[in-house]
């Protein structure tokens, strides 16, 4: 599922997909239009889906929101599809009563986690690719 939003900023257009299965080649590419290197995430780690592209990782967590994640089981990551890399740094994942009060997820079985559900969806080869 792919949803258009309009950035504050300076593209007219840039696609979020939220990820249940493995993204397709095209996807990965809509998901790069911003950055060109990597790929802004949220990742639902009890849903194990994630919702990728866009500006900002709010406008990934605000995409899984409203279709029906809980913002305590949303976090944000990077995936650059070059590298084959996750990175865990994120305005979003300032959470201090959920015991996370850096950008970077410091607990290290969700950062597992996490790593886990994006290798799921963006490793290997997809139907559609």
């Amino acid at each position: 599922m792919a949803i258009r939003q309009k950035p504050l900023s300076y593209n007219p257009v840039v696609a979020i997909h939220i990820l249940r299965r493995k993204a397709s080649r095209k996807q990965v590419a809509e998901m790069s239009e911003m950055f060109g290197t990597f790929i802004k995430l949220a990742v639902d780690i009890k849903r194990e889906i994630l919702a990728g592209g866009g500006e900002l990782h709010a406008d990934c967590e605000q995409a899984l929101l409203d279709d029906g994640s809980e913002q305590a089981d949303i976090w944000g990551a990077d995936w650059d599809p070059q590298t084959a890399t996750v990175t865990f740094e994120s305005l979003i994942n300032i959470r201090p009563r959920q015991h996370n009060r850096k950008l970077e997820i410091q607990d290290p079985k969700r950062r597992e986690t996490i790593e886990h559900v994006v290798r799921a969806l963006f490793e290997g080869d997809a139907d559609d690719a």
